[in-house]
């Protein structure tokens, strides 16, 4: 029994570590687009710094993270970038191919 509650406070004092370091890999909040047909998208805490290519037609891309992101016109985060803060939208009719959230 006395060891149960040592125990206890230790793996809850490494699940809190954990926690909190895999959030600070992420741009919290949620990054939001619209799809094919017009349907809504969203994303939420995306990883940091990691290039990631839209699998459909993107548009009306929406930062609402807390970092900011690139969006860039062809795959692979190549092409003409568009560089969003938190909190701001890409401009009407902006088509993207990738996205980095984070970028270095």
């Amino acid at each position: 029994m006395r060891l149960r509650r040592p125990l206890a406070a230790a793996l809850g004092g490494l699940a809190l570590t954990l926690a909190t370091a895999t959030s600070a890999l992420a741009a919290d909040g949620t990054f939001l687009w619209i799809g094919p047909h017009g349907k809504a998208y969203a994303l939420d805490s995306p990883p940091e710094h990691k290039c990631f290519d839209m699998a459909q037609e993107a548009r009306a891309a929406r930062n609402a993270t807390k970092k900011p992101l690139v969006i860039y016109a062809q795959k692979k985060c190549k092409g003409t970038a568009l560089r969003l803060a938190p909190g701001h939208a890409a401009p009407a009719g902006t088509h993207f191919a990738s996205v980095v959230f984070n970028p270095r």
